[in-house]
């Protein structure tokens, strides 16, 4: 025990190199269609209209529409299915998570004076739950050329032997511990083993491809809002608001990796099969701020425009690793090497910066029939940032981000018409891709319908909503970077009460 206390000291006071990557700074860039049944059915487009619990996401000027306290709860079953392919094989896996999506109030302060312009003053709490990160990835297949070999080579190639073999993994940095793994377990051999000082490295993997390969991704967390605004309105023609927001995330990662090959043995041991396993833990907390006007230019016509500022995230990542190889020799008994260092590596606390959001918004009501709204938001991904920006590692991930990122363009379209009681939404949602090579990750397509009836004082919605997008998923950040083609479809289902105070 006491030994082992040691080396997570050790990895807790050495272990401090960055393994932060795109991947990273677009996940927690990007927002999924969230909130109340009514915003979903309609796909969210709010931005000209308010009168929504969940329209403060898009434009904080919208509570000033409403004309009563209301507080509102949504229930949400998420769905998601990933058809991967990878080097011409399929496989599919499913997932299914039930939620509390959304939770609120709004609280309406009415102008007693009725000659005052300033007519009302509202304000509002609510949460939601931005992002939910629960999804699993199944890719299989056989590489005719790449083996994980790539990946453990380009981390040790310019490492020192003598720094893998007279020292503890906790006591190195990120990519020489990748270089530590694979050599402790006779994955990579030194050019030179009589040589500390030698930096290159051969695979010990036998040549000629056909490697069956299997990368298993479990993902869990959530990334949620939570959003105080207040608003007003002048002569209920003009509506303004803001929003200050407080996130937080926590988002776990657990990936599986399994290579095996065929190939014919030698008398000198080669690998045969190994298992990689790595899992990350992040957590962090954020602040963005919101600002937002309304204006209702006749009784049919509103028009709207909103800004998101950048979230500013202070994040913090574990990660523990370990790697079990298998050796085969002509006429000799297998060997299995393990490699577990037992440690998690706690990094030094870094930040992210995302991009901020532009949204312009049109929408037309046909009296109390029924309306149409439209949405165009714009958002600069290429500004993503990792920081501190002086940092010698982030420096490189940055310029990386605003070479292979893009500026995109969102739009939604909602529509809804009441008859009496009841009230049928529809929606589509299109999102550009944030990678300015599409095949990384395409773009989103999404589709929504609802239906809602008003028993008075209590509302009862319902919406269901579908995206996707393809995208290709490389096991490794490097070294073996033969990317899966996968394609995601969303199903959600949600259900809103709602109660006017």
């Amino acid at each position: 025990m006491k030994k082992y206390l040691f080396i997570l000291i050790a990895g807790l006071g050495f272990g401090v190199a960055q393994s932060q990557e795109i991947t990273d700074a677009v996940r927690y860039s990007q927002e999924n269609l969230t909130g109340t049944a009514r915003f979903r059915g309609m796909s969210g487009a709010f931005g000209a209209l308010g009168g929504d619990l969940s329209s403060i996401n898009i434009n904080p000027a919208g509570s000033a529409v409403f004309n009563n306290n209301q507080v509102a709860i949504t229930f949400s079953n998420f769905g998601t299915k990933n058809n991967s392919n990878y080097f011409g094989n399929n496989e599919t896996t499913k997932d299914n998570s039930f939620d509390l999506n959304q939770a609120g109030g709004v609280f309406v302060f009415k102008n007693a004076n009725p000659t005052g312009n300033w007519k009302k003053f509202s304000v509002e709490i609510n949460y939601e739950n931005a992002n939910k990160f629960n999804n699993s990835v199944f890719s299989a297949g056989t590489n005719p050329t790449n083996s994980v070999d790539n990946y453990f080579l380009s981390y040790a190639n310019g490492v020192p032997l003598n720094d893998i073999q007279n020292s503890t993994y906790g006591q190195l940095g990120h990519g020489a511990q990748q270089a530590f793994l694979g050599y402790q377990a006779y994955i990579i051999n030194p050019v030179d083993a009589t040589n500390m000082n030698n930096t290159q490295y051969v695979s010990n993997v036998p040549a000629g491809g056909n490697y069956y390969q299997e990368n298993n991704v479990i993902s869990t967390g959530n990334n949620g809002k939570l959003s105080f605004n207040a608003a007003t309105s002048y002569k209920d023609k003009l509506f303004i608001g803001i929003n200050l927001n407080s996130h937080f995330t926590d988002f776990r990662q657990s990936s599986s990796f399994y290579e095996e090959n065929s190939n014919p043995l030698t008398a000198d041991y080669t690998v045969t099969n190994l298992h990689f396993n790595n899992e990350l833990y992040t957590h962090g907390t954020g602040f963005s701020f919101q600002l937002g006007a309304i204006a209702k230019v006749t009784n049919e016509i509103r028009l709207g425009l909103a800004y998101q500022s950048p979230t500013w995230y202070n994040m913090s990542d574990e990660l523990t690793q370990n790697l079990v190889a298998v050796s085969s020799a002509t006429g000799l008994p297998d060997t299995n090497d393990v490699v577990n260092p037992r440690i998690t590596n706690y990094y030094e606390p870094y930040k992210i910066q995302t991009p901020s959001k532009v949204t312009g918004s049109f929408a037309y009501v046909f009296g109390k029939s029924g309306l149409i709204s439209i949405d165009y938001a714009m958002k600069d991904y290429s500004k993503t940032k990792f920081m501190p920006t002086n940092d010698t590692y982030f420096i490189g991930v940055n310029n990386t981000m605003s070479n292979v990122l893009n500026s995109t363009g969102e739009l939604r379209i909602g529509g809804e018409y009441k008859i009496n009681e009841w009230s049928l939404r529809g929606g589509y949602r299109f999102e550009e891709s944030p990678y300015k090579d599409k095949n990384t990750m395409g773009d989103l397509t999404g589709y929504s319908g609802g239906v809602g009836y008003n028993f008075g004082s209590t509302k009862l919605d319902l919406a269901y909503s579908y995206a996707q997008r393809n995208s290709q998923q490389g096991f490794f950040s490097q070294g073996l970077t033969d990317p899966a083609s996968i394609n995601t479809k969303n199903n959600n289902v949600s259900l809103t009460l709602l109660f006017e105070l």
